[in-house]
Formats: structure tokens, sequence, C-alpha cells
């Protein structure tokens, strides 16, 4: 879900690095640090592999789907895993199981958001964290065992993006002791925005935000290789410009400008030591 305030978008430079050279057995991937292969902010990845024109869906969920069965359509469609991350309360809604059951049917990737869409940190000071540890972790296995009643377990489910894709890194080592991977969507094309109502100051039109991505995807040297894009699956009734409308439209232009689609699990997946290795020639 979004940030209801202000100042969502970006808040200043966002701290990011790489380093390569690391290699974690595929049995011990959760519990290795991701961030010793991929781009990180806070100890959540940020972006997976840039070396290749690949790019993941991610949709989030917590009070609105009325973008799930469009979605699934323009999906299926185009041959598309994607990853959808609901709350505790989302997998609780009688109606939408039966879209849970349909996305889990196609095979996409379900995870969790959350239970109870708990703020994890202090928006204006991120090293405030608000909750306990014990807080953090009965919540989350609350998550997951709403999950559990469409068939996925924690151990299918290790990636998890944060409630208001907001955290610190004391949220993210608490999500590695548990085995879990934290991961954000990607900065930069405001793809998150799709939240945002007329009455919003930050409010962003669906044909700004479409343009946001494809702006972005030309000025970054590396497109939006290894990106995570992460739209909503619904949203409130006072946004009438849905931006799950442009779905089909936007996964067609960037499939013309030779990009596919993975899903998240295979996009973060901790590379083999080869291509670690690779990585650290290339950064030194």
């Amino acid at each position: 879900m979004a940030r209801p305030k202000a100042g969502v978008l970006v808040a200043g430079a966002v701290a990011i690095f790489l380093a390569g050279g690391f290699a974690c057995p595929p049995a011990a991937a959760p519990l290795c640090d991701p961030c010793r292969v991929f781009a990180c902010d806070q100890g959540g990845i940020v972006r997976g592999d840039t070396s290749s024109r690949r790019l993941a869906l991610i949709f989030t969920g917590g009070s609105f789907a009325d973008g799930g069965d469009h979605i699934r359509d323009v999906l299926k469609k185009r041959d598309i895993r994607a990853g959808f991350f609901f709350t505790g309360d989302f997998y609780r809604t009688p109606e939408f199981q039966g879209l849970i059951r349909g996305l889990a049917a196609d095979g996409h990737y379900l995870g969790p958001h959350s239970d109870r869409h708990l703020l994890y940190c202090d928006w204006n000071d991120r090293a405030k964290t608000l909750v306990t540890r014990d807080e953090f972790r009965r919540d989350l296995l609350a998550n997951f065992r709403e999950m559990e009643r469409f068939g996925v377990t924690k151990d299918r489910a290790p990636y998890f993006i944060p409630p208001y894709e907001w955290y610190n890194a004391e949220i993210a080592g608490w999500a590695r002791e548990m085995g879990l991977v934290l991961f954000n969507f990607s900065p930069g094309t405001s793809s998150n925005a799709d939240y945002t109502t007329p009455s919003m100051k930050e409010y962003l039109s669906s044909a700004a935000i479409y343009g946001r991505i494809l702006a972005y995807e030309k000025k970054d040297l590396k497109g939006l290789n290894g990106f995570i894009l992460l739209i909503h699956i619904g949203t409130d009734p006072e946004r009438t410009d849905k931006f799950y409308l442009k779905l089909e439209d936007l996964i067609t232009e960037l499939e013309g400008r030779g990009y596919s689609f993975a899903p998240i699990d295979e996009l973060l997946k901790l590379q083999k030591s080869a291509d670690a290795e690779g990585m650290s020639r290339e950064k030194r």
C-alpha cells in the first residue's frame, strides 16, 4: 500500500549500494545477505540484476481490489507471471478470495505485505522504529497464517514487501531473522503514486505516471534492467483515473523496447558464483 502523505514519491536522495563477488548456496538463499549482490536501500533490495533487460511487475493490496480481474486478464493474455503481495486483511476479505485463488491458479507469486498494515518507522525520522520486534513478528506470522488458507506457506514465500513500502535497516534485519528477503519497488518512475487522488497535493494522473516510467527508461544508463515496478491492485474510488488500465499498453511498449518480464522470485535469485565474480570484476 502507499504512504498516505506528501513526500511519498521521493524524499531526498536514496542511498543505494551494489557490492559484487558474493554467491549464496541456493538452499540458504533467504538467510544470506542479498545486498552483497543487488542494489539495496536500508537493507532491502530495490533492484535486481541490471545485466539483462528483465524487470518484475508487482502488485500490492490492502483495502481495494477493483483492478484485480483486469490485471489478471492482461497478464494471462500476455503470458506474464507477476508478484502479488497482500495484507492479512486483504486475504481475509471474502469478496477478494476468488481473485486470490485465481491468481494462484495462474501461477503468480503470492506473498506477504504485513497483516494489519503497520507503520514500521517514523515518516520524518526513518531510523526511529515504531514497532517492537515481537509486534513485527506476530503481525507478519498472522499474515502468513492467512496465506496458508490459499496453499502458500512461509517457506514458499520468502520475499516480503513492507507495508507503506516504508521500513528501515532494523526492520530488514528482523525480516532476515525470520528467513525472509525484504524488498521494495525501484525508485524513480513514480509508478507507486497510482494510489493518489485528485484531492492530494502529490496527485499524479495515469498519463503522467506512464510518461515518467518511459522517461526514466530513457534516462537511466541501464534503462529498466532489473527494475521492480509496483502497481496497486486497487485504489480508492475517488481515483477514477486507474493506472492499471494502462497495464497492457505499458507491457506492449516495454516489450517493444526489448524487455521481458520475470517473476519477482526469479528476478531476485541470488547469483551463481560465476555471475557474482563477473559483477565484482565489472565493479572494479
